[in-house]
């Protein structure tokens, strides 16, 4: 897991407690997977004066499995490949979206529909609507799919 994310994971959890520095730092390994809890006890004694510290220690150890944010690009490229199903399409499309950082709903309404084949019925549908808000694309995505599934 990106360790920034685990570390706001964490602090989310233990909101109530977060001023008792001691607490918070005897708590954080009950936290942790595997890999990271042998991390944890390889530290020595003494090694760490706060949470904040053993935080920053473990972002440091920890900062390859940083997840980093897919750029606008990679969306644009995304389409539906021949023989996929729109559940398999749309679970890569959504996917990926969601690994985007910022606000890209407006080029979600566009680029989906961009991704079909130019036969697919969804584009086709899509094609003559006003679509202003995520709900009004994920309805039609949804109806699609279950006509798909209903079809196998």
């Amino acid at each position: 897991m990106d360790p920034v994310e685990h570390v706001s994971h964490f602090n989310q959890r233990m909101a109530v407690y977060s001023r008792d520095e001691a607490l918070m730092c005897k708590v954080f390994p009950s936290s942790l997977g595997p890999v990271a809890m042998r991390w944890f006890d390889s530290l020595e004694v003494d090694s760490i004066d706060s949470f904040r510290e053993l935080t920053q220690e473990f972002g440091s150890r920890f900062v390859t499995c940083r997840r980093v944010a897919r750029p606008l690009p990679s969306l644009l490229s995304l389409s539906m490949q021949e023989g996929e199903t729109l559940k398999i399409y749309s679970d890569r499309y959504w996917e990926m979206f969601n690994d985007m950082e910022g606000n890209f709903d407006g080029m979600a309404l566009s680029t989906f529909k961009l991704g079909l084949p130019t036969d697919h019925g969804l584009r086709k549908s899509l094609t003559g609507k006003l679509v202003t808000n995520m709900r009004q694309l994920m309805d039609p995505i949804e109806k699609y799919k279950r006509v798909e599934e209903d079809q196998q």
